[in-house]
Order: structure tokens, then C-alpha cells, then sequence
């Protein structure tokens, strides 16, 4: 067999591959750096989605604010050694419109000034709790209060997510209770814990798994702590030419008609394979719900929504039912401010289900929260994630740092205020193209899918050997070759890092691309070297059949 032998050989490379794609990508990353040192050799690590933009405005107008922030405590006190006293409110709305009219020449002062006449005029907040708040929250001088979110943050990130993922035409009037929290990884950590907890979900429960999957979801069910029995919901569906759109069948979706399953969990749009749920798998799972599951708990990873023209959440098809989770990592490049939030319908299922559990183990669940509240029993469950997030006991310094919620604050407002569209449509189209050079470098043409998001992108090599060379190309990989293979080669080979796809529970023949972190002439270069690995696959079958 004509095909060059790699230094990992088959026999590790099936020990490895058991290894969740993330840490397999260590190694992978050390096979890549070992090529690099060859002349003309540079690693192209296309294996973490962490964007390699930033939104530069909103982190204008924050550092801009903090000198007001400064401003307002040295006007309190202003020791020459530097002690400083901190924002007081009367007057302060007006010390501020002075700040923006001297001070038109800093870098994002035209944000401000438009955030706060936002607040003003679409929520008639008072202009000195409004200001006061900003200055608070900026300087960080003080615990958040609320713990859950301070108040005018809230409200406009509120508006922020109607916008992003109900396309500013909620199913229901009624509001979002928002829990801020350190980024995506925070609240699946909060969410699965409070759920146990509060006897809503049971070590041993079934519950359901829309498939492929962020690796943590996979792996948290697991856990000693959880043991879940987990339903797989494949994204398994085909276009009308065969090729993979991820979509839910409707009979996958059937599954969850299954009273016995408690919860499903779901990332939309989809990684690996970046799609959103298509309009018509979304209303046949209301239906399911509805009609057959209705206290199903869904939990929805929506960080990747922002990529998708009209993209809809279920916390807007389902809101009674629907955990949402949001990171503002992603769209606005800023994975290091660890930035999300929680967002729970107030009229919902999980209340109603704390209100039904029997007397007995809702005296138990009292007892853990009354130093919390004189109704311990009345506690909503998104005020419980806050306190079991700091153990109940902590509760009083419970929150995500003010500092921390005025930047989410300012990346909201420039979303919520760009009125063009101009970022959402820099940034999807920016991800497109990236998309386009990848497939043109493997010579491939591209099927159009308007539910892709485009972050990432899942080649499914045995789908293109299938479609192209047939059962017998398919049978000699399977007998000669790993299913991780190609992610060693082009480590080894190329100096080239990708996630293979099994790892996220998708299609075992299939590498991971992210779309996010690389310039963009780079995945042309990704495009031609994948091309040509597939094709020494193909050389090496034909070389066997000539003998």
C-alpha cells in the first residue's frame, strides 16, 4: 500500500482517539510543531473556535467610561496618595452630560452618549440611577446588586437577546428573569447543578442530547455525580442531493414525546456542525412538546445564534420550558471577559414543577434556602441558580463583577443600537468567506443552507468517499485505517490542527474546522492540503487494486 507511515502509529492512534477531541488535540498540536520546525512550515491551529476578531467600539466606550468612573470618585475625595472616595448619585446624570459634551474627541464617546439617551428614552430610567449605576458598576466598588443582575443592565441586555434571538417578535409579552454569569462554561455548570439540587433532575434520570455536541455535553452526563441515561437525538438528516445538513429528522424528535425523558439539551446552532435547527424542525418540536412532553426542561446553548440571519431560539418557540444560555464570547471576541447570561421566562415550567413536588421534599428544599427569604418555598428557580452558584451560604456575594457587567452592558447596546446591521453583517459575511476558500481549496462545490451559521465546518470524509469512489474505497479505509487518521496526517504531514468529528459524537469519518481563529488565506491552504490527504487515501486504493 503506496501511502507514507506516520509516527503515531494505528495502534496508539485507536488509544487516542477514546480522548475527548480537546485534549487529543495536545498532542496533535505537538505532532504539527515538531513539522513547523522544517523550513517553510507554519502550524495552522484551525482546532479552537476562540474568534481572532475583536469589537473594538464597545471596549472604547468602556475604558472611556472608566474615566468617568475615576472622574466621579476623585470629585468624592482626592487624597494625594492616591485614596480616592467613590460616585456619588445627586447630580450625577448631569456631571455625566457634561463629561460626553467636553470630551467628544475619546474613543467610543459616541457610544455612550447614545446608550445612555437609549435607557432614557425607551425605558424612561432616571437619568441619576441610570448614570450611577454605570459609574458603580465601571469602578467595581461595590458587591452587584441585585446579585442576579444589576437592574438597568439587565433590562438592556434584556433587549439585546428579544433582538438576537426571538428577531424582535417574541411568541409571548411576558419578560426574561437574566442571571449574569462567567460565560457559557458558568452556567451549564450552575444549570446541571441547581437542576439536582432542586430535585428537578435525579442522579440516573434520562435525559436527551441533540447530537453532534459540544464534547462537555457529552461527557457531564457521566459524571459520578449525575450518571444521566442519555437519549441521542441525531442530527442525521440529508438534502434532497445526500449531503448532510445536520438537521433533526421528525423521527428523532419523536423521542421526546417520552415522558421518561426529563431533559433535553441542545447547542443551536449546532457545533461541531454549525447549523441552526431548521423553522420546521423548531414548530414540529413545539408540537412534540405540547402535545406529549409538556414539562420537558430544555436547555439551549444559543451562543452562535448571532451568525445566522433571523435566527429564532427556542427560548421563543418553547419560553416556559427553555433554559437559554448566551455567551458574548464569540460574536464580539472577547472569550477572556467570560461574559453570559442565563435567560428564564418568568411564567415557567420550572416553578410550576418546584410548586407540585410533594410537601415532604419541598420542607427539605426550604430548609436549605431560608436564610435566604422568609418564603423559602416561593423562591423562583432562577434565584436559586444564583444562590446554589455561591454554595446558598454566599449568596450575599453572590454575582458577576460589576466591572464585567458593564462591558456585556456596552456590547449589547452597540448591538442593540447598530440599527444597519453593519457588525452582524462584517461578521457573518467574514465567516462565509472563510467558508468559501476552505471548500475552493478542496475543489468542492458548495450546496447553499441558510440555516448555517458557518463558525465551524464538519467535513465528513466518508460521506465524499461514498459519494465518490463507492463501497470498496469505503471497506479499505475501515480495514486500513484509523477514523482519526487523517487529523494525525495533517498534523504530522502539513503542520495542519483540526478536531475529528467523533469526538463530538457526529460522523467517526470526519474532521472539525473552526472557521474563527485563523486569517483568511489560511484555510485556502487548509482546503488544499485536507484535498490532498484525502487523495493519498485514494492513490493508496488504487495502487492495492492494481496488485
Amino acid at each position: 500500500m503506496d501511502i507514507d507511515k506516520l509516527k503515531t502509529t494505528r495502534k496508539r492512534e485507536q488509544q487516542l482517539e477514546h480522548l475527548s477531541p480537546f485534549e487529543l488535540k495536545d498532542n496533535l498540536i505537538t505532532l504539527a510543531s515538531d513539522q513547523q520546525k522544517k523550513p517553510i512550515k507554519t502550524m495552522l491551529n484551525a482546532g479552537r473556535g476562540n474568534p481572532n476578531w475583536t469589537a473594538s467600539v464597545p471596549r472604547e466606550a468602556f475604558f472611556t467610561l472608566g474615566q468617568f468612573g475615576v472622574s466621579e470618585c476623585r470629585l468624592a475625595m482626592d487624597n494625594p496618595s492616591g485614596i480616592s472616595g467613590i460616585p456619588q448619585k445627586a447630580g450625577i446624570a448631569k456631571r455625566f452630560e457634561d463629561f460626553l459634551s467636553q470630551n467628544k474627541q475619546l474613543a467610543g464617546i459616541d457610544l455612550l452618549q447614545k446608550m445612555y439617551e437609549y435607557g432614557i428614552q425607551k425605558h424612561n430610567f432616571d437619568p441619576d440611577s441610570w448614570v450611577f449605576e454605570l459609574a458603580e458598576g465601571v469602578i467595581g466598588d461595590q458587591y452587584p446588586s441585585p446579585v442576579r443582575m444589576l437592574k438597568h443592565a439587565e433590562i438592556i441586555v434584556h433587549d439585546y437577546l428579544i433582538q438576537e434571538m426571538c428577531g424582535n417578535k417574541p411568541v409571548r409579552n411576558g419578560k426574561y428573569d437574566l442571571f449574569a454569569v462567567e460565560g457559557g462554561t458558568a452556567a451549564m455548570c450552575y444549570l446541571f447543578d441547581s437542576l439536582m439540587e432542586n430535585g428537578l433532575l435525579k442522579k440516573g434520570d434520562r435525559i436527551a442530547l441533540g447530537v453532534p455536541v459540544f464534547t462537555p455535553y457529552l461527557e457531564i452526563p457521566e459524571l459520578a455525580r449525575y450518571q444521566f441515561k442519555v437519549t441521542y437525538i441525531h442530527g442525521s438528516a440529508k438534502d434532497k442531493d445526500g449531503n448532510s445538513n445536520f438537521q433533526y429528522p421528525d423521527e428523532e424528535l419523536d423521542k421526546l414525546g417520552d415522558k421518561s425523558i426529563k431533559a433535553f439539551f441542545i447547542v443551536n446552532p449546532s457545533n461541531p456542525t454549525s447549523v441552526e435547527m431548521a423553522d420546521a424542525s423548531r414548530k414540529y418540536l413545539v408540537k412534540v412538546v405540547k402535545n406529549l412532553n409538556p414539562n420537558l426542561m430544555i436547555l439551549t446553548d444559543d451562543v452562535y445564534g448571532t451568525f445566522v440571519h433571523g435566527f429564532t431560539s427556542l427560548m421563543n418557540e418553547l419560553p416556559q420550558n427553555t433554559l437559554c444560555v448566551y455567551s458574548f464570547s464569540k460574536y464580539f471576541g472577547a472569550t477572556g471577559w467570560r461574559l453570559g447570561v442565563i435567560a428564564l421566562y418568568e411564567d415557567n415550567i420550572y416553578d410550576d414543577m418546584l410548586s407540585a413536588i410533594p410537601e415532604k421534599e419541598k420542607q427539605k428544599l426550604a430548609t436549605q434556602y431560608e436564610s435566604l427569604t422568609l418564603s423559602p418555598n416561593k423562591l423562583k428557580f432562577i434565584d436559586r441558580l444564583v444562590a446554589d452558584s455561591r454554595q446558598i451560604a454566599l449568596n450575599h456575594t453572590a454575582g458577576l463583577s460589576t466591572p464585567q457587567q458593564m462591558q456585556m452592558l456596552l456590547f449589547a447596546s452597540y448591538a442593540l443600537l447598530d440599527t444597519e446591521n453593519v457588525y452582524k453583517e462584517d461578521c457573518i459575511k467574514l465567516l462565509h468567506h472563510r467558508y468559501q476558500l476552505l471548500w475552493d481549496g478542496m475543489a468542492f462545490p458548495i450546496y447553499p443552507d441558510i440555516e448555517r451559521a458557518a463558525y465551524y465546518c464538519t467535513i465528513d470524509i466518508y460521506e465524499w468517499a461514498m459519494k465518490n469512489y463507492g463501497k470498496d474505497f469505503i471497506t479499505f479505509l475501515e480495514k486500513n485505517f484509523e477514523p482519526v487518521d487523517i487529523v494525525f496526517r495533517l498534523a504530522e504531514k502539513s503542520s495542519i490542527v483540526l478536531l475529528n468529528g467523533g469526538g463530538f459524537a457526529g460522523p467517526e469519518w470526519s474532521v472539525r474546522v473552526s472557521l474563527a481563529n485563523l486569517e483568511d488565506d489560511d484555510y485556502s491552504v487548509i482546503g488544499k492540503e485536507l484535498h490532498e490527504t484525502m487523495m493519498e487515501y485514494v492513490e493508496a486504493w488504487e495502487s492495492t487494486k492494481k496488485k
